[in-house]
This record gives structure tokens, sequence and C-alpha cells, in this order.
């Protein structure tokens, strides 16, 4: 049989599978310590409450909680999304302004449909969520790396670059506990951006999973807070403070950039899930997040902690590693002899998994760097994990020492 040869848009070609997904089918082995999903504690998802909402949904409501809806999404979800941005984190929203997502990625990708075009220019955190930039490479932009310290995007660095491309399309950002690194803006820098930005007519998309997973001290107020332009376009997820698996996120935009999201979600997928929706509306409703999230916060605190500690403990000097407030990310650079992808692949012949660094970047580089993750085992295998990982890094320091002498013998003239 002659096989058929097919042609692909262009835009295929400068995609990639996702880097963590391909490790997380390395570690679906029971015996891996795995730190390199960012995925929450499948423990701590309130099962039996959902099994008891999702009977009421279906036994009050089933026909409709099973049909069609609009584009939109659930009012009683939106109002609540609303009610809670404006108690929580103390964003000035109204329900008409919160549009229901399969996953704040789906926001992600609303967003490249919505302003980019071929060699558009995108600006954004050095290193950024490796999530997005694949998101955003289906529109084929240029992606232009900001510099990034421990409050944040440095401005200096940010306004540069505004100047260098000045038809820069998008700004994307991610203040609280950011992945990789677990950073989180001073609020001094927050209002620095939003000051800067104002003297631009780019828009910003505020990626925003991580701020109420806070371990101590307070999340900085959102930047979408302290927008009154309507320039901030702000993401939401119900994934990393109650269940993944529902893939219910929100999008909050003013008008009329609002109404553009919406046609382009009416072209994508028409709605998000009816029943998923309803679900967590009524969750909500009867048992609300708060208690859910403090539970959360506590059990990932107490794992942070493991790691921080083991880190202290087990790695060689060299290496470094940042200390986040919450979220669930540790970020590590190790010295830059080595290099991340290697000590994957030893790492892995030890049972332990994290993902190299390199993939969040943009536009490559930076080997020596590695995003753990710390929400997803208990503390005792953390720690296990931690020491493995630290003998790997410790193997692999000799033996570049090794090299280097005779890196350095001069060739005879």
């Amino acid at each position: 049989m002659t096989e058929v040869t097919m042609r692909f848009a262009g835009r295929m070609a400068g995609l990639r599978t996702s880097e963590i997904r391909e490790i997380l089918k390395l570690t679906q082995r029971p015996e891996v310590i795995s730190f390199a999903g960012g995925l929450p504690a499948a423990e701590l998802f309130p099962a039996h409450e959902m099994a008891e909402v999702s009977a009421e949904v279906l036994n009050s409501a089933g026909a409709s909680a099973l049909q069609y809806s609009t584009t939109e999404g659930d009012p009683e979800l939106r109002r609540a999304i609303a009610e809670r941005m404006r108690l929580q984190l103390g964003v000035p929203v109204a329900m008409e302004q919160v549009l229901i997502t399969s996953g704040s990625q789906q926001g992600l990708d609303l967003s490249g449909r919505l302003f980019l075009d071929d060699g558009d220019v995108v600006l954004c955190e050095s290193p950024t969520y490796l999530g997005a930039i694949n998101a955003f490479k289906a529109y084929r932009p240029h992606f232009v790396e900001v510099d990034t310290d421990d409050d944040g995007m440095v401005l200096v660095d940010l306004e540069r670059k505004l100047a260098e491309h000045p038809r820069a399309r998008m700004v994307y950002v991610i203040p609280d506990f950011q992945n990789p690194t677990g950073r989180s803006w001073s609020q001094e820098r927050r209002q620095g951006f939003v000051d800067l930005m104002a003297r631009h007519d780019i828009p910003v998309v505020e990626d925003n999973p991580y701020s109420e997973l806070c371990f101590e001290g307070e999340s900085g107020r959102p930047i979408k807070a302290l927008d009154r332009r309507g320039q901030v376009v702000y993401l939401g997820t119900f994934s990393k403070i109650f269940c993944p698996g529902l893939r219910i996120g929100w999008l909050v935009a003013a008008r009329p950039l609002y109404e553009r999201y919406v046609m382009v979600k009416q072209g994508v997928d028409l709605h998000t899930s009816t029943l998923g929706q309803r679900q967590i509306a009524a969750y909500i409703a009867h048992f609300g997040l708060e208690a859910n999230i403090e539970r959360i916060r506590a059990v990932y605190r107490r794992r942070r902690d493991a790691m921080l500690a083991a880190m202290d403990v087990e790695m060689p000097e060299g290496v470094r590693w940042t200390k986040p407030r919450g979220g669930l990310f540790l970020w590590v650079e190790v010295p830059d002899c080595l290099d991340a992808r290697e000590l994957l692949a030893a790492s892995l012949e030890e049972d332990v998994a994290f993902v190299p660094g390199g993939s969040f970047f943009p536009n490559g580089g930076h080997h020596n760097t590695m995003r753990l993750n710390f929400s997803a085992m208990p503390e005792a295998r953390i720690v296990e994990g931690v020491r493995r990982l630290a003998r790997v890094i410790r193997r692999a320091l000799a033996a570049a020492a090794d090299r280097e002498p005779a890196a350095l013998v001069e060739t005879p003239a």
C-alpha cells in the first residue's frame, strides 16, 4: 500500500512535544521519585465531597448540566469567581468580565490566537513557563527574554527591550511563585511594571495559578488589581487549588477585549464542560474553597521545608537554589561545567526525575539549570530523592574535575 504524503501547516514546523510530558511518561513506575511534573497532591482532592455535589447536580438539573451551554460560562460559577477575586485577591471584577476556559492553558492559547501573527514579539520573563512557550509557539512569534531577579522582572531591562521592539505585541508574566523558579515579584516591582506598561499600548497577560498557595507572609496584589487601563488580561485556574482533572480555568479581561476572547473561544470549542462548571459551582456553594486551600498550603509547606532542609544537608558546594515562599517549585543552578540533561539521564538510573531548566528559556541555553517540584511526593520520598540527586551531581562534578587537567595541557608548537 502506498503511504499517503500529507502537507502540514507551516506553523507545525516549530512545534515539539512537551518535554515535561515526555519525562512524565518515564516516571509512571512507582519506584521513581518524581520531582518532574507540577502535579498537585492527589490525596488532597475532595473526592467524597465531589461525589456528593455531582449527584446533586445531576439529580436536580441533570438535563441542563449535560447540555450545550454559553461560551462565556455558567453564570453561578462566574459570579463565584468574581466574588472570590474581589475578596481573596483584591481585584475588582464583575461577573461580566469572567470567561470560563478549559484550564488556564486555553487562556494562553486564546491569547496567542488573539494577539500574535508570524514574527510578532512576545516579551517574557527569563526563564518562563514551558506551557506558555509551547502555546505561543503555534503562532510563530519571536520571544524576547527579559532579565529577572529575586524581585521579579528587571524593569530597566524591560524598558530597554520595549524600546528595541516598539511593535511588541504581548508581555507575558507570572508574578506569584513563578513556574519554574518559585520567585515572587515585590509589590514595588509590580507597581513599577504597571506604571511602565501604561506608557505602551501592549496587552499584558498575567498568569496567576499559584497566588493562593502562599506559605508565609502574604502574596502581592495581582497586577490586574493595579491595572487602570484595561491592559491586563488575568488567567486563573482551579487546577492548583482544587482538582486539575476538571480542566476548569478562567480569564478576566476588560471590554471590548473580553468580547474578542469570547469570539475566539467560540471557534475553538464552543464552551467549556457544562457539567464540570456546575460541579465546581455547587462545591463552592456547599463547602467553599478556603478550608481545602488551607489544607493544601499546610501539606505543601511541609514538603517545601523537607526539600529545602535536604538540599542544605546533601547538595555539594557550588549548587544554588531558590527558597520559595509558596507555589510548587524550586529552581536549581549547578556549576556551569554540568549539563542538566546528562544529569537527568543519570538520575533516572537512580529512579529520580526532574525537568532540565533549559526548556524554560524560549531561546535556549542555560544547560546548567533544573526545576524541582515538591508538591507531589511525601516528605520521606523527597528527602531520599534529594539524597540520590545530590549523589548524581557529586559524581558528575568529580568526573568533570578529572577531565579538567587534560584540557589545560598546552599542545606543543
